[in-house]
């Protein structure tokens, strides 16, 4: 997915830069970036973070970083800010989202023979430099941006350094939250809410859905006003949001502690204590043992000094042994144990299967497991939360596949919490996992949990948005 930070100060900015991208590390994978506008000219250092992190590899660059305006990024792959020279002026992008019609919107540019694009390792494309080169269509950065915007299938929020200040826009459905904070002399857009307090920042406001803004040291400008149609990922809630962060005025932990609550009311398992799998299912698993009464204990520690979240690598072999060499369990704990966990998704399982075959090994008796959000169905067009290279992937599509081979024409009834060929699917999956028992939320509950309509949220993935009011979802390979 990704996170971005930007300051705009009377003052030297670098160091609100430094630390306000840091706290959106939990956000990123591979790469981190900042660029800073100095008198003369932008100054930009990009460092791989795949296996350190973000602070450690910027400590030796502050001090060539001088200037009052910056922005920062923490990037799923690419390398960000981009570095820009045309006819609007020199200036540093950085973008979070997924396009989809990348390939297509390239070659358009290309047919006109107006443009070209540098190579990334491999030959891809710069996801952020076709953003560029889209935004250079138009005669201002504003009317460029919304020209971008308007063009991308997928997702796009994104910000730019220019000369004229910080330009700062949210995706045009608002998919991906960005939020404006300011202290004395001082403004600062941030996509993590929780990135602000101990810098001394007060949140303004977010900005709505396609909205874009300038940013200077004196203040803040609206360029472009929101449209009215919100669909913000609810899976922020679920596990991406960081717990301290608030979206549309909704705190993530709270609203994971009602998450627990909701599938802790229609639970009736006796067992002799609730766990999360750490982190991400801790606060769901908080909430559950709230609202049922039974215990909350810890029967996995996480060793996190030296290993990076395992959603990281891109190799899924690196990833279980990164997942494996994190969860250290406690033995003395689950010996003959019922245990209840919450857990934020099933994606693939594989990491899971492995989690429960360990605690049988150490005498558990029965594992139960309560995903916090619904099963996914669908790969995410719009921000790239999943690392699946194929639908088959996903727990539930190859359970499908396994019932129904090439036939994908119920899913509608797949996704529904009441029909046969649901509880069909969830019971393969319970088995290829080896539960004793698993139960998943139900959509409504998790929409009631979050605190917003349906309508104003991006569902995709467990439904594929059916009665969404915007357009279609790209299509997927």
């Amino acid at each position: 997915m990704g996170g971005f930070f930007a300051v705009a100060s009377q003052h030297q900015c670098v160091s609100d830069l430094f630390f306000g991208t840091d706290y959106h590390s939990h956000l990123g994978t591979q790469r981190g970036g900042m660029a800073v506008l100095g008198d003369k000219a932008i100054h930009r250092v990009i460092h791989d973070i795949t296996n350190a992190q973000f602070r450690s590899k910027f400590d030796d660059d502050l001090p060539r970083f001088h200037g009052r305006c910056g922005i920062g990024i923490i990037s799923d792959y690419d390398d960000q800010p981009v570095m820009i020279r045309s006819h609007l002026g020199s200036y540093a992008v950085a973008m979070v989202g997924s396009i989809q019609n990348l390939e297509a919107l390239a070659a358009r540019l290309l047919q006109e023979r107006r443009t070209h694009f540098a190579e990334l390792a491999g030959g891809h494309l710069s996801p952020t430099e076709l953003v560029a080169m889209l935004i250079n269509q138009q005669d201002t950065f504003a009317a460029g941006i919304e020209y971008a915007q308007a063009q991308i299938e997928g997702s796009c929020s994104l910000l730019l350094l220019t000369e004229e200040g910080i330009y700062a826009a949210r995706d045009r459905f608002g998919r991906t939250p960005v939020v404006l904070g300011r202290r004395d002399g001082a403004y600062a857009v941030t996509m993590e809410s929780s990135a602000l307090p101990n810098l001394d920042y007060e949140v303004m406001r977010e900005l709505g859905p396609g909205e874009i803004v300038r940013l200077t040291p004196d203040g803040v400008q609206q360029e472009r006003a929101p449209g009215g149609e919100l669909q913000i990922c609810a899976f922020l809630w679920v596990y991406y949001g960081y717990p301290a962060s608030s979206y549309e005025g909704i705190n993530t932990e709270m609203a994971r502690y009602r998450c627990g609550a909701a599938l802790a009311a229609r639970d009736k398992t006796e067992v002799d204590m609730v766990a999360g799998i750490p982190d991400s299912g801790t606060a769901h698993a908080i909430g559950y043992a709230n609202a049922s009464g039974v215990p909350f204990q810890r029967p996995f520690v996480k060793y996190t000094p030296t290993w990076p979240r395992s959603f990281m690598p891109q190799d899924q072999a690196i990833r279980d042994l990164v997942a494996r060499m994190k969860l250290i369990p406690i033995r003395q704990m689950v010996d003959r144990q019922r245990i209840l966990f919450c857990e934020d998704s099933i994606v693939r399982g594989t990491q899971l299967r492995e989690i429960v075959q360990r605690l049988y090994d150490y005498g558990t008796s029965e594992v139960h497991m309560r995903p916090a959000c619904p099963p996914l169905l669908y790969g995410c067009p719009y921000l790239n939360f999943s690392r699946s290279r194929s639908l088959l992937d996903l727990a539930t599509r190859r359970a499908i596949a396994e019932m129904e081979g090439a036939d994908d024409r119920h899913l509608d009834e797949f996704a529904n919490p009441d029909s046969d060929r649901y509880h069909s699917m969830v019971d393969r999956i319970r088995r290829r996992l080896k539960l004793t028992t698993l139960a998943y939320q139900r959509l409504d509950d998790l929409v009631k949990a979050i605190g917003l309509p349906k309508s104003k949220l991006c569902t995709h993935c467990w439904d594929g948005c059916k009665g969404c009011p915007n357009k279609t979802a790209p299509k997927q390979d």
